[in-house]
């Protein structure tokens, strides 16, 4: 299990994010959200996208990999996978 710790926000600086070794540069997710909100056109990206909210909001990783489709246009296959185990992991983590 990694090592976590909290960190102030790069751009803000005031909200705390939590944080572990590999991450370089650390983003809340209120500064975050205006990127993330974008209308994203391809129906099944959508739907890949179409999670709670609150997923995003604690998970740095998922934030990630939705600010690379909306800033690339496209993701690889291993990128999908990751997102959906991800997200897969935290809803049956909600459940329990």
């Amino acid at each position: 299990m990694p090592v976590k710790y909290r960190q102030k926000c790069f751009r803000c600086r005031k909200n705390w994010v939590t944080v572990s070794r590999g991450q370089r540069f650390v983003i809340c997710y209120d500064c975050q959200k205006q990127e993330l909100n974008q209308e994203i056109k391809d129906p099944e990206m959508k739907k890949l996208f179409d999670i709670p909210e609150d997923f995003y909001r604690t998970n740095s990783f998922l934030r990630a990999i939705k600010s690379n489709y909306i800033r690339f246009g496209k993701l690889s296959e291993k990128q999908i996978e990751a997102f959906k185990k991800t997200a897969e992991k935290m809803k049956n983590a909600g459940k329990n």
